[in-house]
């Protein structure tokens, strides 16, 4: 009925028009009760063309070409909308087209080449932005999306917690910075903080599912990307700034940013700088204490950061291009990684716990560029390139224990076409360069060179009610190590060796070694993707998508071979193989692995409630996971507070740690996630979510750290200068555990946070305070490695102050 009463006023439009710019469209944008709405933004798809209605509604469109012609309308508050046209030689004139407005915030999603928002993609997608982001931040990216739907942390103590998406993560979710990758550590080990700051951010955007058509196999799960301003794209000027203090780790935070710029140049500027000490919990950091243990605090979890951005563009008439230069310095304890320290002739029951800390730098270079053109058939042409120098160190009684690098470099460039046939879309040329080295005695994976090179291709249409989206990739992937080494291992189940490895293989002054050889392995992994989204009502659309993915496995899944501390185990790649209680090379070729996901979305995004509910299946073959091998084998030195003592007649296996081989196996992941939005009235807005991922291996049993089922309700209010809202999250127990894991614990986080908005001069001020964990429970979050070393931080109380003009 909508889409023939737009018809009719566009038909009684041309036919009363009188002396009209020839092939141009003008007209009026109102909502659903007839009042205009001032500053929409009105495209025509396919082209260059962008105009944003005045205040009374009104835009003009002009310079079309006679024939078919497609509008894309967008506004705050309101549901993006595409409307067709057929456009006459003296073009159309009093066009009257009708936003529906949204409870669900729609925003741009900036990841997709489209620029499309989240109610268009047959992906499930998530946006946090504004107001939302700015409550929500935290020191880690991990924490600062937890909320998110079908997104869960990795927690590490409060230090480095990376997102899990829908039970993925590590190197099948990608992290990239304004599109590309973030270029740190952070896919090889949970220790291993992402190298992006959230306080500077503008929004973060989670494409929940395979994402490889855009970034390649490395997002086979998902990707999340960080977007700030770092290259703008216009110069008006305005600047944002935030000071903030914490109860729970007295942490100060001081972050800003800068946009400014004078006739065709921009310039952006920004810096932060977060400092942090051990923080607080409720009870006693081991889920088992001894008898001595101190409760209180998560020690070893103190941490300093600070970094700056410096960006320019030269704006042009037909697009723009900008480079920026950023740089991160961050330091930050390691829990669960203290080292025991002691004399060797020393009798002392427990050994003093000795500190270690990363200590990380990181250096980016990154140039954007957009060009458009007005004729021809290509468009648009679309440039991307980061250089990245990415370093940390571990340092341990004051020295360079074991030294990270990655230096690497991506370039891409996107082709996009104008509308041909009624299909817009285009090309994606795609390179990445990654020199990875770890040198010191826990560098569990060798210095390796990974090499990648792509095409993509990308086509979307409207029919009717229907938008159809395909894509297919294709990628060559190149991995080579110089110096893989095969170390002589002899591991032993306790049961078989109770008592004897003390004396077992005893190398003196140094390890030795089987084998040293090359490794160089190939892979062409492919994806393809076909989705569409049906408007069958106004304010309603389901999306469907099916996907066949990709991946080649990352080096450290392949040629790990060593103590991993932060995990508390000893990793064995793929590239090698079980023989009884030994490990040889592994003489069968390496697989990749395969995903065929299904995505199925039903959305209402318009009136007083909206909603949006996900159901997923994933079904992946050689699927690489670290699997408990039964097996122990020494760390190389002691770890741990009560390493090398344990009681007074000591502990035989202080000093050693469980194999985990990396196997390939065929698993299945599915799972359902729901949000509900209600504007009970203009001031109050309930929002309730949930959900819940099964991840099983095909041949029996589940995988590790799998999220709980999770469900959670909000309640918010927002009237004049004040904004407040109360939030209950319930983790329920996790027990679907895989072989020698843990079940854990359920347990409800209440939250809260107060807001008053005020002007002083010409800046606008927010005075805010925020609780979280109001209760102090004790939570112990299953995702996490240092489940039963490190929970969940205490009560905290944090206020801030924030402004922008």
């Amino acid at each position: 009925m909508f889409r023939k009463t737009i018809v009719a006023t566009v038909v009684a439009a041309s036919l009363l028009t009188g002396q009209v710019m020839a092939e141009s469209i003008t007209g009026v944008i109102n909502d659903e009760n007839g009042k205009p709405v001032a500053g929409a933004e009105v495209s025509v798809v396919g082209e260059n063309q962008r105009v944003v209605t005045n205040s009374d509604g009104r835009f003009v469109v002009s310079n079309l070409r006679t024939g078919e012609a497609e509008l894309h309308i967008e506004a705050r508050r309101f549901g993006h909308r595409n409307f067709h046209f057929t456009v006459p030689e003296q073009g159309l004139a009093d066009v009257s087209l009708t936003l529906l407005s949204s409870t669900i915030e729609v925003i741009d999603v900036t990841a997709s080449p489209f620029h499309a928002s989240a109610t268009e993609s047959s992906l499930p997608v998530s946006v946090l932005a504004g107001d939302a982001l700015k409550m929500r931040q935290a020191s880690t990216l991990g924490d600062t999306l937890k909320n998110e739907v079908g997104v869960h942390s990795n927690f590490y103590g409060n230090v480095s917690s990376s997102p899990i998406i829908r039970g993925l993560d590590g190197p099948r979710v990608l992290i990239t910075q304004n599109g590309l990758d973030a270029g740190d550590a952070s896919r090889i080990g949970p220790d291993h903080s992402v190298a992006s700051e959230t306080s500077t951010a503008t929004q973060i955007e989670v494409l929940r599912g395979p994402a490889t058509l855009f970034y390649g196999s490395g997002a086979i799960g998902g990707v999340v990307n960080v977007v700030d301003e770092r290259i703008p794209t216009d110069n008006t000027t305005r600047a944002e700034w935030m000071l903030q203090g914490d109860s729970v780790n007295d942490e100060k935070l001081a972050s800003g940013s800068l946009v400014t710029g004078v006739e065709n140049v921009a310039m952006y500027v920004d810096g932060f700088w977060r400092d942090n000490k051990s923080y607080k919990i409720p009870g006693f950091a081991e889920a088992e204490p001894e008898a001595d243990a101190v409760k209180g605090r998560v020690d070893n979890t103190a941490a300093t950061a600070k970094g700056f951005t410096l960006g320019g563009s030269l704006l042009l008439d037909n697009g723009f291009i900008g480079v920026s230069y950023g740089r991160l310095d961050r330091e930050y304890g390691i829990p669960g990684h203290s080292h025991g320290s002691h004399e060797e002739e020393s009798h002392d029951e427990h050994a003093a716990e000795e500190e270690v800390y990363a200590d990380l730098t990181q250096n980016r270079l990154q140039l954007l560029s957009e060009l458009n053109s007005a004729t021809g058939f290509i468009r648009s042409v679309n440039t991307k390139l980061a250089f990245t120098d990415y370093q940390h160190a571990e340092i341990e009684q004051g020295e360079v224990g074991t030294t990270f690098k990655n230096r690497s470099h991506e370039a891409r460039i996107e082709i996009l076409h104008r509308t041909l046939l009624e299909w817009r879309g285009g090309l994606s040329l795609h390179y990445k360069f990654s020199d990875f080295e770890a040198l010191g005695e826990e560098a569990f994976t060798p210095p390796s060179e990974t090499e990648m090179l792509a095409v993509g291709w990308v086509e979307e249409r409207h029919i009717g009610n229907w938008l159809l989206q395909l894509g297919a990739r294709i990628e060559r992937v190149t991995l080579e190590a110089p110096n893989v080494l095969l170390p002589e291992l002899t591991a032993h189940g306790h049961d078989d060796h109770e008592g004897e490895h003390e004396d077992e293989h005893d190398h003196g002054d140094g390890t030795e070694y089987i084998r040293v050889f090359d490794v160089k392995q190939r892979f062409t992994p492919y994806s393809l993707s076909a989705g569409t989204v049906w408007d069958f009502t106004d304010g309603y659309n389901l999306g469907v998508s099916i996907s066949h993915s990709q991946r080649a496995p990352s080096a450290a899944e392949l040629l790990s071979f060593g103590p991993h501390i932060s995990t508390a185990s000893y990793e064995v790649g793929a590239l090698f193989v079980q023989d009884d209680e030994a490990f040889v090379l592994n003489n069968q070729p390496v697989e990749l692995e395969k995903s065929n996901n299904l995505d199925l979305t039903l959305r209402k995004f318009s009136g007083n409630t909206g909603f949006v509910l996900n159901a997923f299946y994933n079904r992946i073959d050689n699927y690489y996971y670290q699997q408990n091998t039964g097996l122990f084998a020494e760390a190389g030195h002691d770890h741990g507070p009560d390493a090398g003592h344990g009681d007074e007649h000591g502990d035989e296996h202080s000093d050693e740690m469980p194999v985990y081989l990396f196997a390939a196996a065929d698993v299945t992941l599915h799972g359902l996630e729901a949000e509900y939005v209600w504007q009970v009235n203009d001031p109050f807005k309930l929002t309730l979510q949930g959900d819940y991922v099964r991840a099983r291996l095909q041949s029996g049993g589940d995988l590790p750290r799998t999220p709980p089922l999770r469900v959670a309700a909000e309640l918010a209010y927002e009237q004049d200068a004040i904004s407040a809202d109360i939030r209950a999250t319930r983790y329920f127990k996790q027990d679907k555990v895989a072989q020698m894991e843990q079940a854990t614990a359920g347990y409800t986080l209440l939250d809260a946070s107060v807001s008053y908005r005020f002007d002083v001069g010409m800046q606008e001020l927010t005075l805010y305070l925020k609780g979280q964990n109001l209760t102090d429970e004790t939570a112990r979050v299953h995702t996490s490695f240092l489940k039963d070393v490190a929970p969940l931080p205490g009560r905290s109380l944090a206020l801030g102050l924030r402004g922008r003009f």
